[in-house]
Formats: structure tokens, C-alpha cells, sequence
């Protein structure tokens, strides 16, 4: 069986399974990581969202094959060690503006919103209304009205 090798949540990982396996069943079956949740299969929900050297993508559309030893997976569970905290501000915002309600999209909706974010900035600037048009992770309890509130406020924090 091949082996895959990928840095993790900061740390590297090695994985012994056909390169054909999507990276989000990698992540929840093999390696225990269940904040990315599995929705369509087909990078449409966007449930899974996590980032890929820094930028969002959907694991459940990325064969493990696909990856370099190099590349650095980020899941909502490494989300605050990438800002040296127990919560990312993105996270403390989703709380204070009680974003959740059942909450099985929010780890990806999360990811997303910090991904937007750190886009937004690398193109020297503060995100914008139409910045938020451009996620389209799905929340099927619609709670998108707090989604966008909690995004504004944690981009003035970090």
C-alpha cells in the first residue's frame, strides 16, 4: 500500500492507503480528525472546509494522492495554533455572536471565513461586504445573517 506523507495541524503525518482515497476520509477514518464534516462528497456544501496551505479547500474532493510531503493541512482543530491561542478570533466571535445552531456546517464556515480573511488582507485590504458574497458554504439552518456579523467583527481583531 503507498504511503502518503503530509504536515497536519502543524505536525507530520504519514498514512499507509491508496492514493485514490479522498483526503477527507483520510482525515476522519484514519487520523481521527472529525472537525471537517462530511456533506455532498463533491466540494459543493463546503462542510468540510479546511485549508491547504493557508487557502480553503475541500477535502472531500482531493485525493491524499494528490498531496506533497510539504503541503500543510489545517483543519478547525489546528485553527488555534495558528494564532498562538486557545480560540482563534474567529472562533471567539462565532460564539459571541451565536452564530451555531445546529452546527455540523460551522467548522467549515469557520475555515472559510478565516481563509477570506487572510485574502482579503494579502490584497491589502479589509474584507468587504463582497468578499462575503464569495463564500458559499451552505448553512442549512440559515444562520448567515450572524455568519457575516461574526466574520466583520473577528477581522478587526486579528
Amino acid at each position: 500500500m503507498p504511503q502518503h506523507t503530509f504536515i497536519l495541524n502543524g505536525d507530520r503525518v504519514t498514512v499507509d492507503i491508496e492514493d485514490d482515497v479522498r483526503l477527507l476520509w483520510v482525515l476522519r477514518d484514519v487520523l481521527g480528525v472529525t472537525g471537517p464534516k462530511y456533506g455532498c462528497g463533491v466540494g459543493v456544501c463546503q462542510s468540510c472546509t479546511s485549508h491547504l496551505n493557508g487557502r480553503a479547500f475541500t477535502p472531500c474532493a482531493v485525493p491524499v494522492g494528490d498531496l506533497a510531503p510539504d503541503d500543510a493541512v489545517t483543519t478547525i482543530e489546528g485553527l488555534p495554533a495558528t494564532v498562538g491561542r486557545e480560540l482563534h478570533p474567529m472562533q471567539e466571535a462565532w460564539i459571541e455572536y451565536d452564530v451555531a445552531q445546529c452546527g455540523y456546517c460551522q467548522p467549515g464556515q469557520i475555515m472559510a471565513a478565516v481563509a477570506k480573511v487572510r485574502q482579503a488582507r494579502e490584497a491589502g485590504r479589509e474584507i468587504a461586504e463582497s468578499d462575503l458574497d464569495e463564500i458559499r458554504n451552505i448553512c442549512r439552518c440559515g444562520t448567515y445573517h450572524r455568519i457575516r456579523e461574526a466574520i466583520t467583527a473577528a477581522a478587526q481583531r486579528y
